[in-house]
């Protein structure tokens, strides 16, 4: 008889235990945001993918595309404007709207699928594959040109040019592409940004 109780309880504490177990692993779950695919200085645009994640508040939390009309939809908070932000600037715009309803909010947003032109690199010019290539964090140039095919037999690969806005300023970088894909020259494999333009010339005859 002693045996069998014996039994019994440890049934009954390895079920609690497992269940408990279980729980800690939903819990966990629950309160953990999504990866960021995008670095913290992002310009959201519209076709991305955010989590609006709010800490503490499942109900609220959740994963919503950017609309044509750059804006958002959330529980609790209508037609926020996401377009031109970034992931923390919408966060705090978030928290302001949402503290009218709940006490000291805390956001997270995060781009779990940025698919807009702000999140674009594209290459054009004589390489085989012309294309604009979803950008991601530490994209390079020699990345580029593998996802476009490689340069076409007409290039001037060495008169290539990287095209970028920064501070709505355009900024020309000049890149040797033939140096960088046929000669190793790794000082040529410069990191891409979002919004990027590789530029590839026809050369003279």
């Amino acid at each position: 008889m002693a045996d069998n109780l014996r039994v019994f309880c440890l049934c009954v504490l390895l079920a609690c235990g497992l269940q408990g177990g279980f729980g800690t692993t939903r819990a966990v779950a629950a309160d953990a945001p999504a990866a960021s695919a995008v670095a913290d200085d992002y310009v959201i645009g519209p076709g991305d993918t955010i989590q609006v994640f709010v800490w503490r508040n499942p109900d609220l939390t959740v994963t919503v595309p950017v609309r044509p009309d750059g804006k958002i939809s959330t529980p609790l908070v209508e037609d926020m404007v996401a377009v031109g932000k970034t992931p923390s600037g919408l966060a705090r715009d978030v928290e302001k709207a949402l503290s009218e309803y709940v006490k000291a909010p805390q956001v997270n947003i995060i781009v779990t699928q940025p698919m807009s032109v702000f999140s674009q690199v594209k290459v054009i010019g004589q390489v085989l594959k012309p294309q604009a290539l979803p950008y991601r964090e530490g994209m390079t140039v020699l990345d580029a040109v593998l996802a476009v095919g490689g340069l076409s037999q007409f290039a001037a690969g060495n008169r290539a040019r990287l095209e970028r806005k920064t501070d709505g300023k355009l900024q020309e970088i000049k890149i040797k592409l033939d140096a960088l894909v046929n000669g190793g020259d790794m000082k040529q494999n410069l990191a891409l940004q979002p919004g990027d333009v590789l530029v590839v010339p026809e050369s003279r005859f």
